[in-house]
Formats: structure tokens, sequence, C-alpha cells
């Protein structure tokens, strides 16, 4: 499974509840005619997150999608048919935006989250490691672990999800988003 990220912000003289609002349009837009691989998306603020709006308040949305194959047909659905207007509302009111593309790497994105921590692997640190020091957190919380793939995108490599806080491991200097 992949997810299409994309971090977004608002132009400076729009309102906040105006910009969420046409947000919500577009997602119930998407949800209400999802293209084929779409499984689910949802939006998340994130603020103090360098690669967003200077890490000013900024949105992220989540596409997540059953394969490579699925961004295509994603893509040409958000902005054709019944998805259009609601798209170009929020389009038009976004000051600017940046995305990257994330594989699930471990556990299973049932429920939206509630947290995220975005954080790199350690020096010296395989990627085996990696996984083996957060499964444990995976298993206890029901939080998932998305890993960028092939540098595509800004932000820090890794991003734990979860519908609670938890702790993560010393080692990892993490950025609480969500």
């Amino acid at each position: 499974m992949l997810s299409y990220v994309f971090w977004h912000w608002k132009r400076p003289e729009i309102p906040a509840a105006d910009y969420e609002s046409r947000l919500r349009g577009f997602q119930q837009a998407l949800a209400a005619a999802p293209p084929d691989g779409l499984v689910r998306a949802w939006c998340l603020t994130i603020r103090d997150a360098p690669w967003a709006s200077a890490g000013a308040p900024a949105y992220e949305d989540w596409y997540l999608v059953r394969s490579s194959a699925d961004l295509d047909p994603l893509n040409d659905a958000a902005v054709t048919a019944s998805r259009q207007q609601p798209h170009d509302a929020a389009a038009i009111a976004a000051s600017g935006g940046v995305a990257g593309l994330y594989r699930l790497r471990l556990g299973h994105p049932e429920a939206t989250p509630a947290f995220s921590w975005w954080f790199a692997k350690p020096t010296g640190t395989t990627y085996a490691q990696l996984y083996d020091l957060l499964q444990p957190v995976v298993d206890q919380s029901g939080a998932v672990l998305w890993g960028r793939q092939m540098t595509l995108g800004p932000a820090r490599e890794f991003c734990l999800q979860a519908p609670a806080r938890v702790s993560l491991p010393a080692s990892l200097e993490a950025l609480e988003g969500g």
C-alpha cells in the first residue's frame, strides 16, 4: 500500500474556517465518487514542519492507494467530474504545496490517526534494525509506519501514525505532527 501525501497551506487572506470547509468539500466529493484504487483519504493539520509553509500551520492530506498504478487514476479523478468544482475551490484558496510518496512499512492503516511523528533513520541503523525497534510500538498501539519512496518528497523519511500518543525510542528525533 502507498500513500500520496500532500502538504498545503492557505493564502493569508483566506480565513482558516473557509479553507477547511473547502477541504472538507473536496474530501467528501472524493469519497462519494472514488477512483479505482483509492482505499481512503483524510486531512490533518500540521505545524512546525519546515517542509510545509516554512513551519507555519499547514494541512496534510493522505491518499491511500493499493499500488503505484493507482496514482494516475487518482490524479485524473481529483480534477474531473463531480470532484472538479470542490477541488478547484480548495486549490484557488491555497498559497502553496509540496508532496511525497510513502509506502506502508509496518501495521495496518484502519483508522484515521490522531497523532503522527516524522523522523529520519538514525545514523548507523539498518532498516531491519529500525523496523525491529518500532515493531513493539506498532503492535501495542495500533500504529502504522510509513517510509518515503525513492526520496520523493521534502519531509523526513519516516512517519509513525497512531490513534493515541505513543512513546518512541529515545534514539529517534521526531517532529510531532497531526
